[in-house]
């Protein structure tokens, strides 16, 4: 089993599908999953946002692949500054975001043996 760390650094689909395809493929393998949110990122994680991208032709649909990676035991963190630089409160985000430090991203994700960033 491995542990697996993906960075977000935007919240376009171009970052977020290569994102959610990875984790969501490698939390279902078994692996240790940590997905971590940018500032940039993090407009991806308000409630509504993933359904907004839901009809992107080809690519599967986002908030399954979310709800995917939550369910099977994956980490989805979001960088504590993205509540001030993008104006968020924790009430705006989905379900199963921990708000955290990078400290404690890089804590956890010290002994990943796969990491991407999108």
């Amino acid at each position: 089993m491995a542990k697996v760390a993906i960075t977000c650094n935007g919240s376009e689909p171009s970052s977020i599908f290569p994102l959610l395809i990875l984790g969501s493929s490698a939390v279902a393998s078994g692996d240790d999953v940590i997905l971590f949110f940018t500032p940039e990122g993090s407009p991806t994680l308000v409630k509504g946002k993933l359904e907004g991208m839901k009809d992107t032709k080809g690519l599967p649909d986002p908030v399954e692949l979310f709800e995917g990676v939550i369910e099977l035991g994956g980490k989805v963190l979001v960088c504590e500054l993205a509540l001030d630089v993008k104006d968020l409160k924790k009430e705006d985000l989905r379900e199963g975001v921990e708000i955290v430090g990078a400290t404690t991203f890089l804590n956890e994700s010290k002994d990943a043996t796969i990491t991407f960033s999108f």
